[in-house]
């Protein structure tokens, strides 16, 4: 999951941002609405969450100019105001998908979040499966042969992909894009890195394989 976190308190943006990377989330950061809008006219997020009072252009605007992309993020608005009617106009008239007050527990934001991400179209399954492989996402468990396995946050989410792609090739680019954020060094070793100790528990290395100038794809 993409998520971008569009936040002037630079502290609060921080920890929003370090605890969804922890949760496998691949999370950009903004700090103003205009900002905001740019990044993501450039990348395709699956949801944003959106101060709404932001410097330059208000989270109101960034959420009604948004609207008029042709495949926009799903909008988790973030507001100090917690007042029924702020939250109507914020669903209604802004068009955001959802309306969190601050302050707020982050547990919730984060199953606020993966809500949003649901409602995107053609949601995956539950529970993806490929060979002895299978991933319960509503449990963040996997499992080989019915043995679970340790994954961290970004080995759960390279074997997301994988899964989805269900034996396609998934490019090294969409890796990066997907599982990492703009900081990452598209030349680093980060990717193989990643691929290698997931491979490793897995117990059978050749359970992943790397196509030569097309990418990683699970095998039987």
């Amino acid at each position: 999951m993409r998520v971008l976190v569009a936040e002037d308190h630079r502290v609060l943006a921080r920890t929003i941002a370090a605890g969804l990377r922890r949760q496998a989330m691949a999370v950009d950061v903004a700090t103003s609405g205009d900002e905001a809008e740019r990044m993501c006219q450039l990348t395709a997020y699956d949801v944003l969450i959106l101060d709404r009072d932001m410097p330059v252009m208000t989270g109101d605007e960034v959420c009604t100019r948004l609207r008029e992309l042709d495949d926009p993020p799903r909008i988790l608005m973030l507001t100090a105001a917690g007042e029924l009617m702020d939250k109507i106009y914020g669903l209604t008239t802004l068009g955001a998908d959802d309306y969190l007050a601050k302050p707020f527990e982050f547990a919730e934001l984060v199953a606020r979040v993966r809500a949003l991400s649901r409602r995107a179209p053609k949601p995956s399954p539950a529970v993806l499966r490929f060979g002895s492989i299978s991933l319960d996402e509503a449990r963040r468990e996997v499992s080989v042969d019915g043995r679970l396995l340790e994954l961290t946050p970004k080995e759960h989410a390279v074997l997301h992909l994988l899964l989805v792609a269900g034996g396609a090739p998934v490019p090294h680019d969409e890796l990066v894009r997907t599982v990492w954020d703009e900081h990452l060094d598209p030349r680093t070793s980060a990717v193989r890195a990643t691929v290698s100790r997931l491979r490793g528990k897995l117990g059978a290395p050749g359970l992943i394989a790397v196509d030569k100038g097309e990418g990683y794809r699970l095998c039987e």
